[in-house]
């Protein structure tokens, strides 16, 4: 190795160390989390640096990158490091002494890594992407870079539609991430073995021509005169039309995070996490997360068990959340709260399912949940006010369902239920929303009766729809931010008004603004790129957080770059989208047929419900034989049962198994 290349990879520690005391909470950025894994530079050959493109108290308990991070450190010569957003305070430090944007494992140097990798699972990280590659050193366009600079990736949910950032990203991976990593970095080690040959865009080829590694640079973008895209063509022989998405079929060949990261500052999850499934076919026409993750794909009983077992012993967490789209449709769900439950009994470890839908909650499921832990509050998401729009978004819960399951709640020693609903979805009229209130004071009025107390609570939390690629609501027009507004006002002044109930009932909802500015990034185009950066250049960072975000910064930087290629805001928010329109991302294949998302979206609007595809005949969606894979679910027949040893203890008799 040359003495540059290992020159360029040394710690900056010590001139990070000199800024750590005059910013808030520098624990964030030091590194050395129980679990983590440090490799020396000179032993491997191909190196990541990951990144959540949010501050360490968000970014270090997710999943994905939590994953990505265990897989490729388990391989021989591969190195894989974190990196974070890094908060306004330290930036500006940074900037003034010239520290790179650098890894909390070893603190290197981001810009010295061969792939910097960005898990996007909102859009409104794009700024703090730009943020870190300019404290990177890393030019901002991938036109500019050079020879040396990373391979600048993006993953994630975001990922499927990547293009308002396809001047930034020099390739984007759609799907599963975990082998997709692993065969993109054998590409990279070849590459690099043979002495680099045909630089940059020789590797980009080359993983392009995978058909499963998407280069933005190999294709362009056609407009009609009306500002709709003409076509995307591909500029380079050999480079795929389409590109597919990844899909791991066996989740318990992936037991992943074996040893999770316990992280020194306090974060949003404290917990121990273990993902039960993936994929979602309950077909809510509103979500991306459950579209694009098709097909259903369950861990064994034993799987989760094993996983569970690993993962407490390595962290000492003192609580397991069970995750997944809608954990409690997994075909074992009960079994597997009740092994676990009685597994842990004596550590009083607690079980939490991070939101339960209605349907399929029973007293027995909400015992195990609570058995060795605290009652905490139950959260329902019956996402539409009124029983038209829950048909129109396909989420089928009646209104004697939600009241049957606070009543067992309830009625159970349970005494604040929290329920999520959307304001703004397609159809939607003041009334569908007004219908939340009535929901919620039934809601208290049920909780009263069956538990004789006053002291019931229920909390309304509301977010702004916001339509999505690769879903039926795709072509739907957006609510605009004041429309939104105006009704979640009525809304409230309808709560508030009651003198029975209101007082009983918490209102939390954000405002439409952050959903417009959302909506102008998930279906946006590449022309959206000229927004975003103009927006960094203005100083916009940490979009996701209320106390950072700024409407007026996005729309008076829209309003600057877009005329010149006549098209605004609403051309892409509040505007309805037609059959022929080809839409930024139809050359990312999810799978998902786009005539089976348009008869869908056609259902929507004459209120037609479509079953779970998991229990009845196939709607061909066409996943599973685009992608050569088919829905995976129990039951094994197998029992989750107690250890014999517990930590080496003796298990104490005188318990029935």
């Amino acid at each position: 190795m040359s003495a540059e290349v290992a020159a360029a990879a040394e710690s900056v520690f010590p001139q990070l160390e000199a800024l750590l005391p005059h910013v808030q909470k520098p624990i964030q950025y030091v590194g050395g989390e129980l679990n983590s894994t440090v490799k020396p530079w000179e032993s491997t050959d191909v190196r990541w640096a990951l990144m959540y493109p949010d501050a360490y108290e968000v970014g270090l308990p997710n999943q994905g990158v939590m994953i990505l991070y265990e897989v490729l450190n388990e391989q021989e010569g591969v190195l894989a490091e974190r990196t974070y957003s890094v908060w306004p305070d330290l930036e500006a430090l940074m900037r003034e002494h010239a520290v790179p944007q650098f890894t909390v494992d070893s603190h290197r140097p981001v810009g010295a890594f061969d792939v910097f990798g960005l898990s996007f699972s909102t859009e409104l990280g794009y700024t703090n992407m730009l943020t870190a590659l300019d404290l990177a050193g890393i030019p901002l366009e991938s036109k500019d870079r050079g020879l040396d600079d990373p391979i600048v990736l993006a993953g994630g949910h975001a990922a499927f539609n990547p293009e308002p950032i396809a001047d930034f990203i020099d390739a984007a991976i759609i799907g599963d991430g975990e082998q997709a990593v692993l065969d993109m970095t054998k590409i990279i080690r070849d590459w690099k073995a043979e002495g680099r040959p045909g630089g940059r865009e020789e590797v980009l080829f080359r993983l392009a021509k995978t058909g499963s590694v998407y280069i933005p640079a190999f294709y362009d973008v056609e407009y009609l005169p009306d500002g709709r895209i003409a076509r995307v063509v591909p500029n380079k022989s050999g480079v795929p039309w389409r590109v597919s998405k990844h899909t791991v079929m066996d989740l318990d060949e992936w037991p992943y995070p074996k040893q999770p990261l316990v992280p020194l500052a306090e974060t949003v999850h404290e917990r121990m996490s273990v993902e039960i499934f993936r994929g979602c076919t309950r077909g809510c026409r509103f979500c991306q997360a459950g579209m694009i993750t098709r097909p259903v794909r369950e861990r064994s009983i034993t799987g989760i068990g094993d996983m569970v077992e690993k993962g407490l012993k390595a962290t000492g967490f003192e609580e397991v959340g069970l995750l997944s789209l809608s954990s409690a449709d997994h075909s074992e769900i009960g079994d597997i709260a009740k092994g676990l439950a009685d597994r842990y009994e004596e550590d009083k470890i607690g079980l939490s399912l991070p939101s339960t839908r209605v349907d399929a909650f029973n007293v027995d499921l909400a015992n195990e949940l609570t058995r060795n832990g605290r009652r905490s509050g139950l959260t329902f998401a019956p996402e539409g006010g009124s029983e038209r729009m829950r048909k129109v978004i396909n989420k089928m819960v009646s209104e004697e369902d939600l009241i049957r399951t606070v009543s067992t709640a309830y009625g159970n020693g349970w005494r604040q239920v929290k329920l999520y609903f959307m304001c703004g979805l397609p159809t939607e009229t003041d009334d569908d929303v007004l219908q939340i209130a009535d929901m919620a004071m039934n809601v208290i009025a049920e909780g009263r009766k069956v538990s004789g107390q006053n002291d019931i609570r229920c909390t309304v939390s509301i977010g702004g729809f916001v339509p999505k690629p690769h879903t039926p609501f795709q072509w739907a027009p957006q609510l605009s931010a004041q429309e939104t507004d105006a009704r979640l006002e009525k809304l409230r002044d309808k709560i508030r008004g009651d003198k029975k109930y209101g007082r009983s009932i918490g209102f939390r909802y954000h405002d439409g603004k952050p959903g417009i500015v959302e909506g102008l990034l998930s279906r946006g185009d590449r022309r959206i790129g000229a927004v975003i950066r103009a927006v960094y250049e203005d100083g916009g960072r940490f979009d996701g957080w209320r106390e950072h975000f700024s409407y007026d910064r996005w729309m008076s930087c829209a309003d600057k770059v877009l005329p010149a290629f006549g098209v605004d805001v609403d051309w892409y928010t509040t505007r309805e989208k037609t059959y022929e329109e080809v839409l930024p991302w139809d050359h990312l294949d999810s799978g998902l047929d786009k005539d089976w998302l348009w008869e869908d979206w056609q259902d929507a609007l004459d209120e037609t419900e479509v079953e779970d595809c998991r229990w009845t005949p196939c709607f061909d969606c066409g996943v599973c034989p685009a992608m050569d894979t088919h829905i995976q679910v129990g039951p094994t027949g197998k029992k989750l049962l107690p250890l014999t040893v517990k930590n080496a203890a003796p298990v104490s008799s005188g318990h029935s198994h």
